[in-house]
């Protein structure tokens, strides 16, 4: 009996490229936090698990001609705009620093965490390989 790696690494392989995706957004607030109108904006971490659980699959490939393949991933995170926590300074910017670089070290965490689950899961992959 075959097991698919969907099956052995469960929501793991799911929660590092939302975590990947989240730290772009985070950094990219940081690094506009000075420029004018800019809107803070981060990502629904419950929304974008549920829409890469619910399909079950960490690729899925499709051709549009015989020769021709697409790689698309399921884990589409959706950026939205975040809800500012203190009151407009005139330039139109929502980024609060603090905040920002706070979700940043969060997410930092989150990502090395499932590093680690992922690399158990894989070691535990190993030793069943091995028959240990």
């Amino acid at each position: 009996m075959a097991i698919g790696f969907d099956k052995a690494l469960g929501v793991h392989q799911h929660t590092l490229g939302v975590r990947a995706k989240r730290a772009e957004v985070l950094s990219s607030n940081i690094a506009n936090a000075d420029t004018p109108h800019y809107k803070a904006k981060d990502v629904d971490f419950e929304q974008a698990m549920r829409s890469a659980v619910s399909k079950q699959r960490g690729v899925s490939l499709g051709g549009t001609h015989q020769q021709h393949f697409s790689i698309q991933s399921v884990v589409q995170a959706e950026t939205g705009y975040r809800i500012p926590n203190q009151p407009d300074t005139g330039d139109g910017n929502t980024v609060d620093m603090q905040t920002e670089q706070a979700s940043f070290m969060e997410n930092a965490l989150e990502y090395q965490m499932s590093l680690g689950f992922l690399e158990s899961k894989f070691n535990g992959m190993k030793k069943a390989i091995r028959g240990e």
